[in-house]
């Protein structure tokens, strides 16, 4: 009767746009945004990046042209499908009420436990995009939002809002998954995806937390050397000393409560930066922190 009343309350649901104000800045707000069936959206900037997004999430991104790409550069379709395993995952193991509740915000893991509303907001000029899903079951907000910077490339801006009257303990994982080495051009995306996945290596600064995603060689036809000499990066600010991973392996480990371990050198696996972290809320509080990755550094 519960998981039958959930149902009913998803299927309920209605959208509705309106207009609204954040931070003194106008945003179009589409409420209940999960009743609709998913529609694509494109992020602009005044320099050259470009981003196309869904609805749920899933995405591509990159700068100058499909060349130069972040995450793998596909047709709508295939990137509304990629939400689960491209784009931004988080993931909570929140203890509460002497429980620990493990909450994934916008994936439908887990969502017949909770009562939860999930909005989109998109500034008037285009380049800022914000997900919020509101958990009315733990008191808990968690909304991420996309922008670009010319210097830092693309910034994912994360924030946990406890309306809870109670200090609460939150672990949190929060990242980008499937991360491209730079130089895998169109072609190689789209004809020999599972090729590339050998010659990736996804190695971490530990001094500076920066995370290096390359290939290990170019895959050419001939026999030549080929050596790639340029690196995708990514890194984050705000969460002092997270366990940081580079591949999302470790996920299902972290929704089942074991530990994780960090990553430093991980090769043949999709790149994915992740951070790690223990969080201590205390009544109302706010925590944000940012996660920032770029294309073709030397």
């Amino acid at each position: 009767m519960i998981e039958d009343n959930m149902t009913k309350d998803q299927t309920s649901k209605t959208s509705n746009l309106e207009q609204v104000r954040l931070n003194g800045e106008k945003f179009l707000k589409i409420n209940n945004n999960d009743a609709m069936r998913p529609f694509f959206m494109s992020i602009v900037s005044d320099s050259n990046h470009w981003m196309f997004i869904s609805s749920n999430g899933g995405l591509t991104a990159g700068r100058r042209n499909a060349e130069y790409a972040l995450f793998p550069y596909y047709t709508d379709d295939k990137i509304t499908e990629s939400a689960n395993y491209t784009g931004s995952k988080t993931i909570f193991r929140v203890h509460l009420n002497d429980a620990i509740n493990v909450w994934e915000p916008f994936s439908n893991r887990f969502v017949e436990q909770y009562q939860i509303t999930r909005n989109i907001y998109k500034n008037i000029y285009g380049n800022k995009l914000f997900f919020e899903e509101i958990n009315h079951s733990l008191n808990l907000t968690f909304t991420y939002r996309w922008s670009t910077s010319d210097q830092f490339g693309f910034i994912k801006k994360s924030q946990l809002v406890s309306h809870n009257s109670t200090p609460i303990k939150v672990e949190v994982v929060d990242g980008l998954q499937n991360i491209l080495p730079a130089g895998v051009v169109s072609d190689l995306q789209t004809q020999s995806s599972n090729l590339v996945d050998a010659y990736k290596r996804n190695e971490l600064d530990k001094k500076t937390g920066l995370g290096i995603f390359a290939l290990s060689a170019v895959p050419v036809d001939k026999a030549e050397p080929s050596e790639a000499l340029k690196a995708n990066v990514a890194w984050s600010l705000g969460i002092e000393n997270p366990t940081l991973l580079l591949s999302s392996l470790q996920l299902e480990n972290f929704r089942t409560g074991k530990n994780l371990t960090e990553e430093t050198d991980v090769k043949a696996e999709k790149g994915a930066y992740f951070i790690n972290k223990t969080l201590h809320l205390e009544a109302e509080e706010t925590i944000t922190w940012h996660i920032g990755a770029d294309v073709n550094y030397n």
